[in-house]
């Protein structure tokens, strides 16, 4: 399952995010891990959370993020969540182009390893495409 959560910067997805992190580990039966472009809020997530931190790295699309993403689950066969904080920050851009058939591949990758995606995305969502709007 890939779900976003979508609203405009400093509408409080990351905190609404990191919620939904810390309640994941009380109730996951397996790893959770946190994604992000900085280690800033590592400290409002609970120890227990694997923790990603995609600035070293220098991504710079949707595929090679994908590609990242592939690289953490290989390494945890164990994994039943994974969250993204800032999807846009951590691709470097708020382009759209290959947003949707990125997450159409997460989902599948989801669906083949069980593996349920929340992602935080900074866009209206009054503007957003419908593919969008339909995971939010």
């Amino acid at each position: 399952m890939v779900e976003l959560l979508i609203g405009k910067k400093g509408t409080g997805k990351t905190k609404a995010l990191i919620e939904k992190v810390n309640n994941a580990l009380t109730v996951a039966k397996g790893n959770v891990v946190y994604i992000s472009n900085t280690g800033e809020n590592m400290f409002a997530i609970k120890s227990k959370a694997r923790m990603a931190d995609t600035s070293e790295f220098n991504i710079d699309s949707y595929d090679e993020f994908l590609g990242f993403i592939c690289g953490i689950i290989s390494r945890d066969f164990d994994i039943t969540n994974i969250f993204v904080d800032g999807i846009f920050k951590i691709v470097g851009s708020d382009n759209l182009d290959g947003f949707e058939e990125f997450l159409n591949r997460l989902e599948s990758l989801g669906q083949k390893f069980h593996i349920d995606f929340v992602i935080s995305v900074s866009i209206d969502a009054d503007s957003a495409p419908d593919y969008i709007k339909k995971l939010a």
